[in-house]
């Protein structure tokens, strides 16, 4: 490809379903949940194949983010405003750093991936599809299950064939995007052949502004455009790039990707990264424990010893001076006790 490929990953979020290990001066993407390495680090290392790196998060991160990431560029957002106004921000500030207008590639920070070779070749590709269709190219992950927890995009038709690419077809315009549906509709879309929205993008910065500029985030660019991205980010209310252009916007495509993967955003998902349980028959992130008629629990509880005494499917996740203990089924709602601890000032 005659232009650089810069990959751009998303840090700035703190993860607060997965509390009490991530609070606001430690956010998940920091963290070493799975392994020894922190997911940014982790993530970081999966753009190898790209000819810059940046990581783009917000100014309390910055110096740690240098720390896990020592060879990546950082960029710091003015305010933590959701993926739409950071994804534009960042399209704006790496436009012009090069002398031909890279292609960026977009990422998350807090995935799990078994197969680095296979997601990075995908990301090259897609980077690819995007020079060559001048559109807003998503990766999709070829679901393994009717997950309600995840987002969905359905493909318009079958796929397009790769160009002088032997490896036959790879990409197709995008239809629609379901967000979060109910179990019920999550399985009538994976039987239809949608996928995972997994929140990886590839675009030029030329494009995706363009299409920001036909969104509710016109006045951020028109912001940026005159030097006041600070004026911009305060005008802008928070808002993900699926909702403010992607679900709007033409010339959308997605390139498919069959991988082991998670998002690692609930205590849920930490346990099924973790495998089918240990020889107690249950998940555990970090710590020891005692399990008597008890399985399928996820557990994380760094340097203390758990007694679990027939109780099965439970998060139990004491870090610190804090305990959270909840239904497994119930991982997506740790939200809940985050926001009422702010209430209090307390989180």
């Amino acid at each position: 490809m005659d232009r650089p490929v810069v990959a751009c990953v998303l840090a700035g979020g703190i993860g607060s379903r997965l509390y009490p290990a991530s609070r606001s001066d430690r956010p998940k993407q920091l963290l070493s949940l799975v392994g020894e390495r922190s997911l940014l680090a982790r993530t970081v290392g999966r753009t190898a194949f790209a000819d810059e790196r940046y990581v783009l998060t917000r100014e309390a991160f910055a110096d740690a983010v240098h720390d896990h990431a020592p060879r990546a560029g950082v960029l710091v957002e003015p305010a933590g405003k959701d993926t739409g106004p950071a994804l534009v921000y960042a399209a704006w500030r790496l436009r012009d750093q090069f002398e031909t207008e890279p292609v960026l590639v977009c990422l998350p920070s807090d995935h799990h991936v078994a197969d680095d070779a296979a997601f990075a070749a995908r990301l090259e590709r897609a980077a690819e599809i995007a020079v060559e269709t001048d559109g807003l190219v998503t990766v999709g992950i070829e679901p393994t299950r009717p997950s309600p927890g995840y987002g969905y995009v359905v493909p318009a038709g079958e796929l397009e064939a790769a160009g002088d690419d032997e490896s036959g077809s790879d990409y197709a315009a995008v239809a629609q995007f379901t967000e979060k549906p109910d179990r019920d509709t999550a399985r009538d879309l994976v039987e239809g052949g949608a996928y995972w929205n997994a929140g990886v993008f590839a675009w030029t910065p030329s494009t995706l502004l363009a299409a920001a500029r036909d969104s509710s985030l016109a006045p951020l660019v028109d912001a940026l455009e005159a030097g006041n991205p600070d004026e911009g980010f305060d005008a802008a209310a928070p808002i993900s790039v699926d909702y403010a252009i992607m679900e709007r916007a033409t010339d959308v495509f997605v390139t498919p990707l069959s991988v082991d993967w998670d998002d690692l955003g609930t205590w849920d998902a930490v346990g099924r990264v973790l495998g089918a349980g240990d020889e107690t028959g249950n998940d555990v992130a970090a710590g020891e424990v005692l399990a008597i008629d008890a399985t399928g629990n996820v557990v994380a509880a760094p340097e203390k010893h758990v007694s679990l005494l027939a109780v099965d499917d439970l998060i139990v996740a004491a870090v610190d001076d804090r305990l959270l203990v909840a239904p497994r089924e119930a991982s997506q709602r740790v939200r809940e006790v985050v926001d009422r601890l702010r209430e209090h000032d307390t989180f």
